[in-house]
């Protein structure tokens, strides 16, 4: 239905119209209300208030004046309550109010506010007598607040009472009931909404029959005939991504095409709807390779920009799309008309695309590979120099894809990637500052993997670890830059460091402060923050022009600039290599870097691929789910459905620990002359640290090994593991070596086990109890802290007096906007942005004893956007996490283990205070001694597994 009509109690009405949002290239479903027809005049003092609060709600819904929607609620409450039971009015004032309570949910997104409307909308359906015209309205509102509920808690009970709901009033709708059609819309997209939760096949069916119903409803002449094809098509789609059933596509196509043909010319959704039948066509392209559908999808994406104003902001991405459409008809065709016109298109998209636009560097990069394609698909040579310079007369980030396939050997290489890499980092840092969120970093995850295999292909190993570093962890890095000493500048020009360092902090203030969530927020506030970015990309815009200033000077050319391999090679630790495990579609390698070596050692990895990574971490990843495994808090989103296992496969741990060791760890301890470690001795072995790229990231190096059969052997053999995000982490530390003072040596604890809203955890609190105990005996200076005993504050103030903290509680991570991350307190949330705000100069040791706390996010696999991570970034030397969720006897064993080897060594080298210098050897005991105490099934493995050390 495309409008709803609130009725007031004096015979008034007011008709307020419902956007058609459609679906876009994924469906966005709307919520749509549907009204009860007609309600009693009654001039009474109370039908008054009821009328004041609609007509308050009316100006919220035109104004966006959040003080409106405050005041109708107020008033559709106190109507509510002063209206007798088994009064006439009564089922309509609690719908109303039902419809404020859900309006302020969307503008809040306070679980307790939809609560509230649901319990206020099942009141009027109970109060509605059986039969009445009006019951199948209040059941649909009801249903879509359960909906509402689902999409932010995904709550299984939630959409299955949705469903309900709208089942129920399809079931009672009297023939020819003006409001079927969007019933069966809502039950539709309720049962789509299920089927993304749970990818039961029936659910998805039911949807289709659904919308299917909908659009055989509606005459093809009413305004809502083509959004419920178009929810028809949508619905196709997502079945055929799910089964590959060609005739699911079709049909898709065909709803959709329908959609267009029957919007009328000039409609808001014109341009949505045929973004979404060039989508089906695509798909369809990918699975038959039959070049007429991608003829249909250029022509229809064709159609989409000659239609879209020069103004619209999605202009420039609809380009884009085109112009890869064109790019991919070329590679099949090598017909030069398409990649003329696909230059031309990207060449126009650059011209629409602000300077500053986090889609720039995709069409740069698209239009520098459209220069490059002729060359490579028809004659494949070095490109002329006419293309080369339009290549680099354009911003950076435009040779990367094209000088891996093209040119591997060329010059061009290193300067395109040198130049790439600096706008992907440039973007990335401008996006956390304007936007408070890292968006950006999707686009250009990936790029220095991928920079790293084109210099191993040239045996230029030097350029592989500094564009690793370079294209890496740019959340960290960034923040790193901003932190930079200024001492020696300082020397130099006074004036001019004190500006840097002063525009330097204003940027990192920009970045954790507007690290929130634009859900619900008011018109007013939404602009503000406009204001706001306008403000912080100019401080942007003027940071980089005094760091042109400062490497201006004499000496100063590197300023901030990025380490050359030479430079990192300098300040390695002495105990042992670090291991940079590159994995990357063109090949695999890794890169130790040896304390006393000129240059880093390159062992090729022949037997591995990103293919096996992937395989390997889809093993683990359902391993992890199938024993509950992946997080103690709510469940993700969307069930993945496990792998089909091809008959004789082994999908075990086993599987992936073994292929592990002999593909990626056995090649790199061969090429260093690592032997085996007695343990009977009571030697400590040598130190080792991983820092692996792509899906690699997601795999425990340190665990890889074979743990059955007759040749038993694993890392712990060989090495103490510890990780590192960059190698830059590490050589900072090695660097800016400190010794813990008297005054703050010692060790913070406290436990968190009933935080409202997550799994109890009472296991923590024992585990602090005996580590306490522990460290009074010895006589560490310590203090225990317990649920309610601890504010977050007075976390903070305990965390810059203790140099060692312990932190048993539940961990949460935001990998879209990493310093939101958080610890989950009794008493709030301490979040990784304001720890990091924090003067945390004698931080050494923490110890998070929480739930994936170094897991990091599948499509920013190298950007280690974790907890572990963000600690390190706050100024702590070493940090021990865990890559999955862990059991609650499993922690306690282990963190008790962890601290009775570390304080036995205290004192050992000379040293009276306590810290963390033999964390990572604490921790490698401690997991061992857990090991060796289960057996080898799978969840025995799974136990002792996630427990990682991170730095020095």
């Amino acid at each position: 239905m495309k409008g709803e009509t609130m009725h007031f109690e004096d015979g008034t009405s007011q008709a307020m119209e419902m956007c058609d949002a459609g679906m876009q290239l994924t469906m966005s479903w709307k919520c749509v209300e549907i009204p009860p027809e007609g309600s009693q005049v009654a001039n009474t003092v109370v039908a008054q208030i009821h009328n004041q609060g609609l007509r308050r709600l009316n100006s919220f819904d035109r104004t966006g004046d959040v003080s409106a929607l405050t005041d109708a609620t107020r008033m559709l409450q106190r109507a509510v309550d002063l209206t007798p039971p088994g009064h006439p009015n009564l089922s309509g004032r609690l719908r109303n109010l039902g419809l404020s309570l859900s309006r302020s949910f969307q503008q809040t997104g306070e679980l307790p506010v939809i609560a509230n409307a649901i319990a206020v909308q099942q009141k009027a359906v109970d109060s509605m007598p059986p039969g009445h015209a009006d019951l199948p309205a209040l059941l649909n509102n009801l249903g879509l607040s359960f909906a509402c509920r689902f999409e932010r808690t995904t709550e299984l009970s939630d959409i299955a009472s949705a469903i309900s709901a709208l089942q129920r009033a399809v079931d009672i709708c009297p023939h020819g009931y003006p409001g079927l059609p969007v019933l069966h819309n809502s039950l539709g997209s309720s049962f789509l909404h299920r089927f993304e939760r749970t990818g039961d096949l029936s659910d998805i069916a039911e949807c289709i029959s659904a919308l299917q119903k909908a659009a055989e409803l509606t005459p093809q002449a009413h305004p809502s005939f083509p959004y419920h094809l178009n929810n028809l098509g949508g619905a196709f789609l997502r079945r055929f991504e799910r089964t590959k059933e060609v005739s699911d596509i079709s049909d898709a196509i065909s709803a959709l095409q329908n959609a267009v043909e029957t919007t009328p010319q000039g409609h808001p959704e014109s341009t949505s709807r045929l973004n979404n039948l060039g989508a089906a066509f695509l798909r369809r392209f990918d699975r038959s390779k039959e070049l007429s559908d991608l003829a249909g999808a250029i022509s229809v994406q064709r159609k989409v920009v000659e239609i879209t104003p020069r103004a619209h902001p999605k202009l420039p991405s609809w380009l884009t799309n085109l112009g890869g459409l064109l790019v991919r008809r070329f590679e099949k065709t090598a017909e030069l008309p398409d990649i003329v016109e696909a230059i031309a298109v990207f060449e126009r998209s650059l011209e629409l695309t602000p300077k500053w636009h986090p889609s720039l560097p995709i069409t740069l990069m698209s239009l520098g590979g459209s220069f490059y394609h002729p060359y490579y698909i028809i004659k494949p040579q070095q490109p002329p120099p006419s293309v080369s310079r339009k290549l680099f007369s354009l911003p950076p980030n435009i040779g990367l894809p094209a000088c891996s396939n093209i040119v591997p050997q060329s010059t061009d290489l290193i300067h395109a990637v040198d130049r790439a890499l600096g706008l992907a980092a440039s973007m990335a840092g401008l996006e956390r500052t304007v936007r408070g969120r890292h968006s950006q970093l999707e686009n250009t995850s990936g790029l220095g993997p991928r920079a790293a295999a084109m210099a191993c292909n040239i045996d230029r190993v030097d350029k592989a670890v500094e564009w690793l570093e370079q294209g890496r962890c740019l959340v960290w890095g960034q923040l790193n830059n901003l932190r930079t000493p200024l001492e020696d500048l300082r020397l130099h020009d006074e004036t001019l460091a004190q500006s840097i360092e002063d525009i330097s902090r204003a940027l990192e203030d920009a970045g954790t402060s507007r690290q929130q969530s634009h859900l619900g927020m008011p018109l007013s506030e939404k602009i503000s923050l406009e204001g706001e970015a306008r403000v912080h990309l100019d401080l942007a815009r003027n940071r980089d022009e005094l760091l042109k200033q400062a490497r201006a000077i004499p000496g100063f050319e590197s300023f901030l600039m990025p380490s050359p391999c030479s430079a990192i090679m300098q300040h390695l630790p002495e105990s042992g290599p670090i291991i940079l495990i590159n994995v990357d579609e063109l090949r695999c390698d890794a890169l130790a870097l040896l304390a006393g070596l000129d240059e880093p050692l390159q062992i090729p990895l022949s037997n591995f691929s990103t293919q096996k990574a992937n395989t390997y971490r889809t093993i683990l990843d359902t391993q992890l789910r199938s024993h509950s495994l992946r997080s103690r808090e709510v469940e993700p989103r969307g069930v993945r459905p496990a792998p089909i296992k091809k008959r004789g496969e082994d999908l075990s741990v086993h599987r992936v620990l073994r292929g592990l060791f002999e593909e990626v760890v056995r090649p790199i301890l061969d090429a260093l002359g690592f032997s085996k470690v007695d343990r009977a001795t009571g030697e400590v072995p040598p130190r080792l640290w991983w820092c692996p790229t792509g899906a690699l990231s997601f795999l425990p190096l340190h665990a890889a090994g074979i743990y059955t059969g007759s040749n038993l052997e694993c890392v712990n053999d060989y090495a103490v593991s510890s990780y590192t995000p960059t190698i830059t982490a590490l050589t900072d530390r090695v660097k800016n070596h400190r010794l813990v003072d008297s005054a703050s040596s010692g060790l913070f604890l406290t436990s968190q086990p009933n935080v409202h809203g997550a799994q109890s955890i009472p296991g923590t609190t024992r585990e602090i109890r005996c580590i306490f105990e522990q460290a009074k005996e010895r006589g560490i200076k310590t203090l225990k802290l317990e649920g309610d005993e601890l504010t977050v504050a007075e976390c903070l103030e305990h965390m810059q007096a203790f140099s060692c903290i312990h932190l048993a509680c539940h961990g949460s991570q935001n990998a879209a906007e990493p310093l939101q991350s958080r610890f989950l307190f009794h008493k709030g949330s301490l979040e990784l942005g304001t720890i990091l705000k924090s003067n945390l100069k004698h931080a050494d040791l923490a110890f998070l004893s929480a739930c994936q706390t170094s897991t990091g996010k599948e499509i920013l696999s190298d950007e280690a956007v974790h907890l572990a991570a963000g600690m390190l970034a706050a100024g702590y030397r070493r940090v021990v996490g865990t890559m999955w969720g862990i059991g609650d006897k499993a922690g306690q064993d282990v963190a008790t283990s962890f601290y009775e080897y570390l304080f036995t060594r205290g004192g050992e080298d000379g040293v009276d205070t306590f810290d963390g210098r033999h964390s990572a050897v604490a921790l490698h005991h401690a997991t061992e001694k857990l090991r060796l105490g289960l057996d080898v099934s799978d969840i025995s493995l799974l136990t002792w597994i996630p427990f990682v050390h991170f730095g020095l």
